[in-house]
C-alpha cells in the first residue's frame, strides 16, 4: 500500500493531524497500533477516568474523548488501521514501512508499505512503580499527573502524595498544594534532585512535607472495581520501619518513556529518547517526517498541547507534500523561506499562514 500521508499513533495529536490532514484531502493513513505500549489505542488518555481540562468538554471520561476523536477522524475521511508499525525505512523514498500482525509483536508482515510523508505521534509513557495495588487504585487515586488528574473532586482537600525527587516532582507537588489538605513528597534519597531554588519552594511550603530516605511498598484503599485509594504504606530505606499514612491520591514523577524505540537510529533524539524537533516547528531532522504531541514534548504532556502539535504537523506535512509536487500553494502556508532567509518583513522565528482550508 502506498499512501501521500501516514499517521503512527492515535492520541490527541495523531487524531488531530488525521482531521486537519483529511479536510486537506490528503488522504491519511492513521497505524494506531494494537496496545502500544501496553495501552489501548487512544493513548493515555484511555487510562485516565475523567478529563476535566480539555475545551469544550466540563468533564468527559478519557476514553470517550478518545473514541469522539477517533469517530470524527473517520467521519472527515482517514482511513484507521488496527496494527502495530514494527519497522521503518526513513532513507530511502519513499518511506518504506513494515506492520506487526495482529496481537504479534515480535514478527513482521512481508509486505512492504510506502509512505510520502509521516507524522510520528506515538506518544509517551508514565514510568511506573508496580507497587501492590497500583493497578486496583489507577484512575481511583493513583495519576501520574497532577495538572491532568489534580483538580478531581476525590483529590481535593485531601491529602495526597507524590513520589520522585526531581524538578517534575517539585511541580506536580506545588499544583496539588492548591488542590490538596497536605501533600507528602517520598524521596528515596537522602536529598532532592530538583534545582536548589525549586528544592526551597518545596521545603518552605508549609503545605508539604517531605519524607527522605523513604520507598512506597503498598497502595491500600476501598475493595471493589470502584473503590477508592486511602492509604499508602512507606518505608523508611534506612531503619526499615514501616509505616501507613493517609493518602486519597498518588502521583507519580519519575518521569516518562517515549515511544521511540521505532525510530532510533533514523531520527535525532534527545538523551531521554524524545525526539528533536525544529524550535516552532514539528520537523524532525528528516524532511518529510514530522513529530507531534508527547513524543517530541518533555515539558508540557497536556492532551490539549498535544492536539494542537497535531495540527501544526497536518499544516506542515501538507506545505511539504504540495512542494513536492511542484505545486503552488496559495492557501498554503506562507512566509517560512523568507523567515528562514530573514527577511525584515517575517517574524524570523516562524511561519505566517493565509487563510487555509484546513482551518
Amino acid at each position: 500500500m502506498h499512501s501521500k500521508l501516514v499517521i503512527i499513533g492515535s492520541g490527541p495529536a495523531g487524531h488531530t493531524a488525521a482531521i486537519y490532514a483529511s479536510r486537506a484531502d490528503l488522504k491519511p493513513i492513521m497505524y494506531e497500533g494494537f496496545l502500544a505500549l501496553g495501552i489501548a489505542a487512544g493513548g493515555q488518555l484511555t487510562t485516565t477516568d475523567e478529563v476535566e481540562n480539555f475545551p469544550g468538554f466540563t468533564k468527559i471520561r478519557g476514553s470517550e474523548l478518545m473514541d469522539n476523536m477517533r469517530a470524527q477522524s473517520e467521519a472527515c475521511g482517514t482511513e484507521i488501521v488496527s496494527q502495530t508499525v514494527g519497522k521503518v525505512d526513513l532513507e530511502h523514498r519513499p518511506f518504506r514501512f513494515w506492520l506487526h500482525p495482529m496481537g504479534d509483536e515480535e514478527t513482521l508482515e512481508e509486505e512492504t508499505h510506502t509512505a510520502d510523508s509521516i507524522i510520528i505521534a506515538t506518544g509517551a509513557k508514565a514510568r511506573r512503580l508496580d507497587l501492590p495495588g497500583e493497578e486496583q487504585y489507577w484512575g481511583n487515586g493513583v495519576s501520574a499527573c497532577a495538572v491532568c488528574d489534580g483538580s478531581l473532586p476525590i483529590f481535593r482537600e485531601k491529602p495526597l502524595v507524590v513520589i520522585g525527587g526531581g524538578d517534575s516532582a517539585v511541580e506536580e507537588s506545588m499544583y496539588l498544594t492548591k488542590k490538596a489538605s497536605k501533600v507528602t513528597v517520598i524521596v528515596r534519597r537522602d536529598v532532592l534532585r530538583a534545582s536548589k531554588a525549586n528544592a526551597r519552594r518545596l521545603e518552605h511550603n508549609p503545605k508539604i512535607e517531605v519524607r527522605y530516605n523513604t520507598s512506597p511498598v503498598q497502595i491500600k484503599g476501598d475493595e471493589g472495581p470502584r473503590g477508592l485509594m486511602k492509604s499508602l504504606l512507606i518505608k523508611n530505606v534506612k531503619t526499615g520501619k514501616e509505616e501507613e499514612i493517609p493518602a486519597n491520591g498518588l502521583f507519580y514523577a519519575v518521569g516518562h518513556e517515549p515511544a521511540t524505540h521505532l525510530f532510533q537510529g533514523k531520527l535525532k533524539m534527545d538523551s531521554d529518547g524524545y525526539l528533536i524537533t525544529t524550535p516552532g516547528t514539528t520537523e524532525t531532522n528528516v524532511p518529510g517526517v514530522f513529530a507531534a504531541g508527547d513524543v517530541q514534548d518533555k515539558k508540557y504532556r497536556q492532551a490539549v498541547t498535544s492536539a494542537g502539535s497535531g495540527c501544526m504537523a497536518a499544516l506542515e506535512a501538507e506545505k511539504y507534500l504540495a512542494e513536492q509536487d511542484d505545486n503552488d500553494v496559495p492557501n498554503g502556508i506562507e512566509g517560512e523561506k523568507d523567515a528562514r532567509k530573514g527577511k525584515p518583513e517575517t517574524n524570523g522565528a516562524a511561519p505566517e499562514y493565509r487563510q487555509n482550508p484546513l482551518l
